[in-house]
């Protein structure tokens, strides 16, 4: 007889590998042609303070982000709120906002998780041709204020013990006042922990697959002369279209247990985590983070991520992040046996812009 969850789950892995087989020829060279980047910010400061590179054990909202698969292990409701002072040079005014929430769809279902992310780049002067100049610090023609935002709606469901999936759609929308463009982005994860051994922890997950958007909208539109004519008339320049920077995360993690006091209940923990990035649209990139947890209540993280190029002298970089994060998590209960908060910090580091500050804030009912 076959066993439906074994099937599911091989059924799903295959599709992964064979999906990631045709979106995944890129090469370096092929590093900016791609649009809609907002896709690979990581918003949680949790997660991003050891390199966003736990693919294989990341849980609960923050896996919205990373591996979907990991949004079923949301015990009942769970609300994160995140903030973001990215790159933070000096009168840049650049921001992530990010708001999650997670339901548990009763004692056998599944999990459904829907998270709001939005970029704020400040006001920005208008200028044309005519007028190209910012006069004594002033806009004289005024400003305008981009919009960039991410809806995610996914869905994820522990299929075994030792196995959990899940998927998500993301709708995507950037846009000026006379311009705008729009499209959607597909996810899949599976995270695998062995029941014999449960320190162990192994994720697959495709990110960011699509069809190709373009930019619509008055502002690519123009008065002119019709040709052998004297008729002035509209004409609307069509933009080149942009394809989605897809990815395939495949990461692994191991838990280090201290001073046991009960049967599920440590002490100190460490884990290892480990992470292989392959991108379609840049160069593939190699993770190794730690995070060490005292008590389940404070956790201190760092990581580091590695892409070809990154240190050199020599060669144009074409990541602004120099690889290194770190951050901390403290995990408090507002109730006996009930609610929790958590308060997360991360910090990584750039150059130039003085690196990216994250803040957050997750509340477990």
């Amino acid at each position: 007889m076959i066993n439906i969850k074994r099937f599911l789950f091989t059924a799903i892995l295959a599709n992964v590998v064979l999906v990631s087989g045709t979106v995944f020829a890129g090469n370096p060279d092929r590093a900016g042609q791609a649009g809609a980047y907002e896709l690979l910010i990581n918003p949680f400061a949790k997660s991003s303070g050891w390199g966003g590179v736990n693919y294989a054990n990341v849980t609960g909202i923050e896996a919205m982000r990373l591996n979907v698969a990991g949004l079923s292990a949301t015990e009942n409701t769970e609300i994160s709120f995140n903030k973001d002072v990215w790159l933070q040079l000096k009168g840049s005014n650049l921001g992530v906002s990010n708001i999650g929430f997670a339901q548990k769809m009763g004692k056998n279902g599944g999990v459904l998780g829907i998270n709001l992310l939005g970029m704020s780049f400040g006001d920005i002067p208008i200028t044309t041709t005519g007028v190209p100049d910012v006069v004594n610090g002033q806009a004289t023609l005024g400003t305008y204020a981009p919009h960039y935002y991410n809806l995610s709606l996914c869905y994820a469901k522990k299929v075994s013990q030792s196995i959990q999936g899940g998927v998500g759609v993301t709708a995507i929308s950037e846009q000026i006042p006379n311009a705008k463009a729009q499209g959607f982005a597909l996810d899949a994860g599976i995270q695998y922990t062995p029941v014999a051994e449960p320190q162990i922890h192994i994720g697959i997950a495709l990110r960011n697959v699509g069809v190709g958007s373009h930019f619509t909208g008055d502002g690519l539109s123009f008065s002119g002369t019709s040709q052998n004519s004297n008729y002035s008339m509209t004409q609307e320049m069509r933009s080149a279209q942009f394809e989605l920077p897809s990815q395939l995360n495949i990461g692994a993690a191991y838990d280090l247990k201290f001073n046991k006091i009960d049967e599920n209940y440590y002490l100190h923990k460490i884990i290892i985590a480990g992470a292989f990035v392959s991108n379609s649209y840049s160069a593939d990139q190699f993770g190794l983070g730690v995070e060490y947890c005292y008590r389940e209540m404070f956790m201190l993280h760092t990581g580091y991520r590695y892409q070809a190029g990154m240190l050199s002298n020599t060669q144009v970089h074409t990541n602004v992040y120099t690889g290194l994060s770190f951050g901390f998590s403290f995990l408090l209960p507002l109730k006996k046996d009930g609610p929790k908060m958590g308060i997360d910090y991360s910090y990584r580091t750039t150059n130039p812009f003085y690196g990216t500050h994250s803040i957050g804030v997750n509340i477990a009912l």
